[in-house]
């Protein structure tokens, strides 16, 4: 999926808008002067308002990217990249997290 690729500087959130972190930066490319974010680390989520149990199964805790939507082309250190167009879900919820701005509007991929 193109799209421009997302830096430590993204803003992501929770559908439920909490806020929704990148845990881990690659230390070989940066973009901007920040790194890109592992596309294997799991997203750290705070603030949702989602109900617990009994009421719901809320709060989002963490987020996984989904494979299918990284980069194909592009890769970092044998991994897909993170592009404004990736999808991701939240766990123990399963719904998807909403990359509101990719932390920079320079470099595209693919």
């Amino acid at each position: 999926m193109p799209g421009f690729l997302l830096n430590m500087g993204a803003q992501i959130m929770c559908a439920h808008g909490g806020q929704a972190k990148l845990t881990a930066p690659n230390p070989r490319v940066k973009i901007m002067g920040q790194p890109v974010p592992m596309s294997s680390a799991p997203l750290a989520v705070a603030g949702c308002a989602f109900p617990p149990p009994p009421v719901a199964n809320g709060p989002c805790v963490t987020g996984q990217w989904m494979p299918p939507t990284l980069t194909i082309r592009v890769k970092s250190m044998g991994q897909p990249l993170v592009v404004q167009s990736s999808q991701a879900i939240c766990t123990p919820t399963g719904t998807p997290v909403v990359i509101a701005f990719a932390g920079q509007t320079r470099v595209r991929g693919m």
